[in-house]
């Protein structure tokens, strides 16, 4: 619809129409309205300081891993660590997609292929630096084969007015599992689109975290779809959004087969003037007998300003399944609060212990102990980063 509309001088930049909220799906986030900058689509040099801080300041930066580098949407094969036999290749990619809209957005990535189990997680740290209202586009694969098993993490950092668009897509055989997780850091300034597509064969396993706390509007798009019987699929996130930060989050989980169970679990935490969007679909197909799907949305709202919307809906064309969602939205408990105050905690202190403890429930998905500890120090201190 926003074709028809004259072009901004951002959808001249980028090459696209962006959608706005003439679409349902877009009714919250309007992107035309809201994205503004001529964003240039060109390869920015970055110096080598900036870099490595940036990278440095992963929360995951502790963990154990394998890193892949890739800065201002290149891949950084001199600071990269390839793991072998796990890697097919780094593919350059062109004519990318900005979350399911054609856009000319030059673009690479890498192709992650698992043949076995991989024994330390693969983190690819995308960092964003060097010059103002550039254009990023990223696009990957991740294929686990039967009865394979990874861990992906996906990081975003960066500092400056930027756009930063990125595609993943997970392709799960038979018996095959992949635990990603992905955190969302960007500069204040930045905007942020993606799109994650997955696909699970017959007993495949998917568990998905993300957390979203940078960037100053943040939409995210999600479409899972079982392809054989018996597979599983848990998807969870947390927001932490401060000052007048922006994030929608749309999940589309289609059963297609029976005997397939998805959980979905958000923990969004709002403070000043900041609003979160979480919605969520599932769709359950004629023939997807035994389905068990639930989805659930949990906000914590730190000021009266802040916002919470949740559209959550169920399409269902079967008749024996399993299915249900829910949504709650409140403040901190005042008991609580009290009774840590009480035993000598400074206030500061009491509101991060319980935001933590709150946003806890979404990081118990992950089964590293190490990403999970890192995501918690994360959340302990997040009110302290102003």
């Amino acid at each position: 619809m926003s074709a028809l509309l004259p072009r901004t001088a951002a959808e001249d930049s980028l090459g696209v129409s962006l959608p706005n909220r003439r679409s349902e799906e877009w009714k919250w986030t309007d992107l035309r309205r809201l994205v503004t900058a001529p964003y240039a689509r060109k390869i920015v040099a970055a110096r080598d300081a900036d870099i490595d801080r940036l990278v440095a300041s992963s929360p995951f930066a502790s963990v154990k891993a394998k890193r892949i580098i890739i800065v201002n949407g290149v891949y950084d094969a001199k600071r990269s660590q390839l793991p072998r036999g796990e890697i097919n290749a780094v593919v350059p990619l062109a004519d990318d997609v900005i979350v399911g809209i054609g856009s000319k957005l030059e673009a690479s990535g890498v192709s992650l292929v698992f043949d076995g189990n991989a024994d330390l997680p693969v983190e690819i740290v995308h960092v964003a630096t060097g010059a103002a209202q550039q254009a990023i586009g990223v696009r990957h694969t991740i294929s686990v084969a039967a009865n394979a098993a990874a861990t992906v993490i996906e990081t975003f950092v960066g500092e400056g007015d930027y756009l930063c668009n990125t595609v993943t897509e997970i392709s799960l055989a038979e018996g095959a599992r992949v635990d990603r997780i992905k955190a969302e850091v960007e500069s204040p300034e930045a905007t942020h689109l993606s799109h994650v597509i997955a696909t699970l064969a017959a007993t495949a396993m998917l568990r998905d975290f993300t957390l979203t706390s940078g960037a100053a509007l943040n939409r995210q798009n999600g479409t899972l779809t079982f392809l054989g019987e018996n597979a599983d699929a848990q998807i969870a996130g947390t927001y932490l959004l401060k000052g007048r930060q922006h994030a929608d989050t749309r999940l589309v989980v289609d059963h297609a087969v029976p005997h397939c169970t998805s959980r979905e679990l958000f923990k969004c935490v709002m403070d000043d003037n900041a609003r979160g969007i979480f919605q969520g679909k599932v769709i359950v197909r004629p023939d997807a007998q035994k389905t068990d799907g639930k989805q659930s949305s949990h906000a914590l709202l730190l000021s009266e300003a802040a916002e919470f919307d949740a559209k959550p809906e169920l399409e269902i064309y079967a008749d024996d399944v399993v299915c249900g969602h829910g949504a709650t939205a409140g403040d901190l408990n005042h008991d609580h609060m009290f009774y840590l105050k009480s035993r000598g905690i400074p206030e500061p202190d009491a509101k991060s212990l319980l935001i933590a403890a709150f946003a806890g429930e979404a990081f118990e998905t992950i089964e590293h102990e190490g990403i999970r500890e890192c995501l918690s120090a994360y959340a302990e201190g997040w009110l302290a980063r102003r």
